[in-house]
């Protein structure tokens, strides 16, 4: 296989397993919520109250709890998991034809090379 060939392939695969073992996972119930807006386009003008009143500014704030993100994780794990070992059953395979088309309108992806290029890993 050439290696524009290759490229092509796991492009399409890349977008199609982002829909489907990212996208399609506690990421949409952490996304459904209001989202402020920014007149500065910096963000610098939005904060969060607490319940103690406290005012954290909006690039300060996380915006995903640990809970949430453990949550996330094992939501892509088990999603990637399951798209490895069972990609060749018909209901699945249903599925990522019906995303493939989809994801299809996405951007080409990127080389990431800040992954490459990692010395250690997140914890």
């Amino acid at each position: 296989m050439n290696n524009e060939a290759e490229k092509r392939i796991a492009a399409k695969l890349a977008k199609t397993m982002a829909m489907l073992c990212v996208r399609n996972t506690h990421l949409e119930t952490l996304h459904a919520g209001k989202t402020p807006e920014t007149k500065a386009g910096d963000w610098s003008d939005v904060t969060v109250v607490d319940a103690y009143g406290q005012h954290i500014a909006w690039t300060d704030v996380s915006r995903i709890s640990d809970k949430e993100m453990h949550d996330l994780m094992r939501d892509i794990v088990n999603r990637l998991y399951t798209f490895h070992l069972c990609a060749d059953e018909p209901g699945l395979k249903a599925e990522i034809e019906k995303w493939m088309a989809v994801s299809g309108r996405w951007d080409e992806p990127e080389i990431d090379t800040m992954m490459l290029n990692q010395k250690g890993g997140a914890v």
